[in-house]
């Protein structure tokens, strides 16, 4: 059922299955790297899109899953964590932090647990787009899904 999905999207299924989500990864045709381009591919609003934004905190990752309609205010956010500073990461530190390159990283399937913040106004959406591991690839879920997926802590990120 899987052999058509690259390794790294195998991988985010197989946390999907374990964590109970039933959403399948779709494989889209073209790269779909940003929000915008995951949007249209999809045809939903840019602010269902899930981004998966890696950042380096307190000298640990720290992935923030945001809204496509926002930008993370690294400041505002290290604040309200009581963090000493967020910054983001290079793209050699979200490969060792996820597995994964910068344009696909998932909410799951990294070599072991991140500390994860989920933007409040996800909420707002019945259905979220999550990067599925690679560009390439993509799967739905509901905000609370994404909540008990990643252990996230629900924040106000922009």
């Amino acid at each position: 059922m899987t052999a058509h999905l690259p390794t790294r999207s195998r991988l985010v299924h197989d946390s999907l299955r374990a964590a109970g989500i039933a959403g399948d990864i779709v494989v889209l045709p073209d790269a779909a790297s940003t929000a915008p381009l995951a949007a249209a591919a999809l045809g939903v609003e840019v602010g269902a899109i899930a981004n998966s934004l890696v950042f380096w905190s307190d000298g640990e990752p720290l992935l923030v899953m945001t809204s496509g309609a926002h930008r993370v205010d690294t400041a505002a956010l290290a604040e309200r964590l009581g963090r000493t500073s967020i910054k983001r990461a290079t793209p050699e530190q979200v490969r060792e932090a996820t597995g994964q390159a910068i344009g696909g990283v998932a909410p799951t399937g990294h070599p072991s647990p991140l500390t994860t913040i989920v933007d409040e106004d996800l909420a707002q959406y019945p259905e979220i787009w999550a990067a599925g591991g690679t560009p390439h690839t993509v799967f739905p879920l509901t905000f609370d899904e994404l909540v008990r997926l990643t252990s996230g802590t629900v924040a106000k990120v922009d």
